[in-house]
């Protein structure tokens, strides 16, 4: 029975010589081990998804060039490793198999998926038939990631010989989309009485992050082995093998997952951008705490800073929970007042403005004097500016262009504020980092006297509520309505997040968590008149 490993890697697009070196590491422990056929996710070699680089001719040549070193290194052991392939003027997502030194055979990629983040189509042409490849005396197809879902593939390759699916995959990350993802699997090995041998990608890549969870499965739907979540991997595992339990260990969900992505997300961002350390506003506030814990368990709290911008509208209570955040995160912590420049700016617009009331110009001036400086920090000192807006917010426009959206990542931008209210409790749960105080108290931008968010928009319960309907799942007012939403809010709300639209494109991208996310997922003309 042949011994497959599964190399669960952190590639990076466009570090191809990296890529490679990865590859070729873990072909070289696979084989150290005893293993017969290693497997890598999909275009490893490439990075995934490389999205328009595959445009360049160049890039092409590069990736094949350099798969032809790593197939050098498979001697002893055979290797499935997912590349960017150029064939009869066509380019394919395709698996190459490695063996005696030497490429032996090519797998393209037969569906390929246009939806959601995904624009294969606009790349790739499909392949053209299965690929059986033997192992030691085992019958093994390859696939490629969205190859196992479409049951008809699978039953093809269970109906030409095949006892073991292979599978290379770039599965991104979405809440609960590790369960949905096995269940599926099981029921693909179970219905056709196969092992499924299943590698995934693992790390960030923009807004995608990728959770790894290579998996092994016997013909009766039970996992045999399962490989680690957000990190890297090598699972080595004997198939087939005797029906085993299902395994003891479940997958993690609910806030852990979420949270293990969001720190991948950010940890690869800095890494793989050559940044190191981020800063970001600290106002007292539930958005800021949490992305200033966050930053720290991605990036280590030296590497961390924390600016209080207080105004003549700060609380003390504020000041004081922002000071207490970063003394139980243990993160550099100054305070930069913005009274001076504020001031400056009103009198520099007081004859312009001398015969009208204050309004949201004068306090959005006070966010844009804090983007300001820490924009200023961020050109210093090479820190990347975090922005710490949510999706509630985000959705509505209840944000400042050029102010608090100032940022070059913005790691909780697909968190509705119930959400994050949810992962703070959930991040305390050891000990008190966040102060309760910023969890308890009503929130507030504190831009004029006695301001509530709720003065703007809606309970953050309700307007979540809401936004689900409207931003994740399409649905027309009238169906809000019908689920027992007041149809003024209902209109009141949707006219927001349409009129938004413009100040999304100008945000800085963020970690998708949700399954559609603001960009990628989800497309909307910033010139629209449709009003659903």
């Amino acid at each position: 029975m042949p011994r497959i490993a599964l190399a669960q890697l952190d590639c990076t697009v466009g570090d191809i010589a990296r890529n490679a070196g990865l590859i070729t590491d873990a072909v070289r422990a696979a084989h150290a081990q005893g293993a017969d056929l290693v497997l890598t996710p999909e275009m490893a070699l490439a990075g995934y998804p490389p999205e328009d680089l595959v445009a360049k001719d160049h890039f092409i040549d590069d990736v094949t060039a350099m798969l032809d070193r790593v197939a050098s290194t498979c001697v002893g052991i055979t290797a499935v490793v997912g590349f960017v392939e150029r064939h009869d003027g066509a380019l394919h997502n395709s698996a190459a198999v490695c063996a005696d030194g030497k490429v032996t055979a090519v797998y393209r990629k037969r569906r390929l998926p246009n939806y959601g983040v995904f624009d294969e189509e606009r790349y790739f042409e499909p392949g053209g038939g299965p690929l059986l490849v033997d192992v030691v005396g085992e019958t093994c197809a390859v696939t490629i990631c969205e190859d196992i879902w479409v049951p008809e593939l699978v039953a093809e390759a269970a109906a030409a010989g095949a006892t073991v699916v292979l599978n290379i995959s770039a599965s991104p990350f979405h809440a609960g989309k590790g369960s949905e993802r096995e269940e599926m699997l099981r029921e693909r090995a179970a219905d056709n009485g196969v092992h499924l041998v299943y590698c995934n990608l693992v790390g960030g890549q923009d807004e995608l992050v990728f959770d790894g969870r290579s998996v092994v499965i016997d013909p009766s739907g039970n996992v045999m082995a399962r490989a680690a979540a957000f990190d890297r991997d090598l699972l080595i595992t004997e198939v087939p093998a005797a029906p085993t339990a299902a395994h003891e260990d479940p997958l993690s969900g609910g806030h852990e997952e979420v949270w293990g992505a969001l720190v991948l997300g950010v940890r690869d961002y800095f890494r793989k951008n050559g940044f190191t350390d981020a800063v970001l506003g600290l106002s007292g506030g539930i958005d800021s705490a949490l992305t200033a814990a966050l930053a720290v368990d991605a990036l280590g709290a030296m590497h961390v800073h924390g600016v209080a911008m207080p105004s003549r509208y700060s609380s003390p209570g504020s000041l004081d929970d922002a000071e207490a955040l970063a003394r139980n995160l243990d993160i550099d912590y100054r305070t930069l007042p913005i009274e001076a420049g504020f001031s400056a700016l009103l009198g520099t617009l007081a004859l312009s403005f001398e015969t009208l009331e204050p309004d949201v110009t004068e306090e959005n001036l006070q966010a844009r004097v804090r983007g300001t400086l820490l924009m200023a920090l961020s050109n210093k000192f090479g820190w990347i500016v975090l922005a710490t807006g949510n999706k509630s917010e985000l959705s509505v426009g209840y944000s400042t262009l050029y102010g608090d959206m100032v940022g070059g990542f913005a790691p909780i931008k697909d968190l509705y504020k119930t959400h994050v209210y949810d992962l703070a409790r959930w991040r305390n749960r050891v000990r008190e980092v966040i102060p309760v105080s910023s969890i308890e108290k009503p929130p507030s931008a504190e831009l004029r006297p006695d301001q509530a968010d709720t003065d703007s928009l809606p309970d953050y319960g309700l307007l979540d509520r809401v936004l689900q309907a409207y931003v994740e799942d399409d649905r027309s007012v009238d169906e809000i309505v019908a689920s027992g939403v007041d149809r003024e809010l209902a209109m009141r709300v949707a006219r927001m997040v349409d009129a938004a639209e413009y100040k999304r494109r100008q945000g800085p991208m963020g970690i998708r968590v949700t399954p559609k996310a603001f960009g990628k997922d989800r497309r909307m003309p910033v010139t629209n008149r449709y009003r659903g």
